[in-house]
This record gives structure tokens, C-alpha cells and sequence, in this order.
């Protein structure tokens, strides 16, 4: 079946005064679309691919399917990504603490909840142009913060995305302008570690889709 999208599981002003309502509302009904519209048309023509999940085909590298694959990292990534990022993201202040198997995990890699925020902060500040910063699982199983450029997800990393904040300029200027610090910031307010703990320990899926 082809994609569509599904509604936000909050409403638009839930995330305020750190994610402006207008935003969320461009950032999912107009991007988020024009991914979903553009995925669907790349696969249309591949009934196999038709039950996919979005972060399948974000890293699917079969041969038959070399005439695509631009296409697919673009707007599988693209759906993947804009998903993620906007479960990675919670009104519920209960759900906004660091807690569980990943708070000790963050703590013993950087050895406050402080020292993570600001590394974070500072991978944001160091993507050039447009992409994602992520906290990730490892292979050795320890939480790491990376970043990637464009539509590129960790998983072709062999990485397992456990939080997500976007960085193209879309996700943030109506309210932060160039100001992309002050947003990630902000951003790391609504975060949901709750979720994040639970895909780290294998409580709960990482993908969205």
C-alpha cells in the first residue's frame, strides 16, 4: 500500500514555547508530505517494494534497483527520518527525564547529563547546511551522538536511532531563526527518554513507520 501520512500523535501547539505550533504544522503537512509523495512515486513501479517499511528502503541496495537508489535514500530517508524525529518528541513532561538503562549508559559515556546536552548542542552547531543530529546505539551497545547529512539515517551505519532532532532549516527558523543553538536546546526540552530508553533496552521498535 502506498504511504500516507498520519497525523502527529499530539497536536501541533503541544510541544510550545519551545516548538512553535505553525512549524510543526509546515514541517508535517508540507515536508513531511512532499517525502511521502515523492517515496510513493519511486516505488510505484516496484510491487515489491510496496510493503516496505520506510526504513527498509531507506538502506535497500539491491543491484535491480541502481535506477532508484537515489531516490529512495532521498524520500525512504526523508519519511524515515521526519517520523522519527516527531516520536522523538513528547508533550508529556513525565516522559522528558532522562531514566532507566539509558540515563546510567549517557552518564558513564559522558559523565553528566550537562556534558551530554552540551555535545549534543555542539553536534548541531557542526552540521554544515542541512541534516539530523541523533543519539544512537552502538554496536557495542553504548549511546553515542552522531550526526548526518541530507536524508542519510544511521542505520546504514548499523546504528539503532534512539533520539532525533532536525536541523534543517525548516525544522526551527520561524521561531529561531539562525539561531540553531537556542533551538537544540530547546529541542532537547521536549525530548522523549522514555521512548529513547525503551528502543535502547529493546523494550520498543525504533522505527515509526
Amino acid at each position: 500500500m502506498p504511504f500516507e501520512n498520519t497525523p502527529l500523535p499530539y497536536a501541533f501547539d503541544a510541544l510550545e514555547p519551545y516548538i512553535d505550533a505553525r512549524t510543526m504544522e509546515i514541517h508535517h503537512d508540507r515536508h513531511l508530505q512532499a517525502y511521502i509523495d515523492g517515496l510513493n512515486r519511486a516505488i510505484a513501479p516496484f510491487p515489491a517494494l510496496q510493503n516496505c517499511t520506510a526504513a527498509r528502503l531507506a538502506v535497500l541496495n539491491a543491484p535491480a534497483l541502481r535506477c532508484i537508489r537515489p531516490a529512495l535514500c532521498r524520500n525512504a530517508g526523508g519519511v524515515f527520518n521526519h517520523r522519527f524525529y516527531f516520536a522523538a518528541m513528547t508533550p508529556d513532561g513525565s516522559r522528558r527525564l532522562p531514566c532507566g538503562a539509558l540515563q546510567s549508559a549517557v552518564l558513564q559515556t559522558f559523565g553528566t547529563q550537562a556534558a551530554f546536552e552540551d555535545a549534543f548542542t555542539k553536534a548541531a552547531l557542526g552540521v554544515f547546511g542541512s541534516g539530523y543530529v541523533w543519539l544512537v546505539r552502538d554496536v557495542a551497545g553504548r549511546p553515542r551522538i552522531i550526526t548526518t547529512a541530507n536524508q542519510d539515517t544511521p542505520m546504514a551505519r548499523g546504528l539503532r536511532p534512539l533520539l532525533c532532532c532536525d536541523v534543517w532549516e525548516h525544522a526551527y527558523y520561524l521561531k529561531h531563526q539562525n539561531r540553531r543553538a537556542d533551538y537544540a536546546a530547546d529541542w532537547l526540552r521536549v525530548a522523549d527518554w522514555a521512548r529513547a530508553n525503551d528502543i535502547f533496552t529493546g523494550a520498543a521498535p525504533f522505527s515509526a513507520d
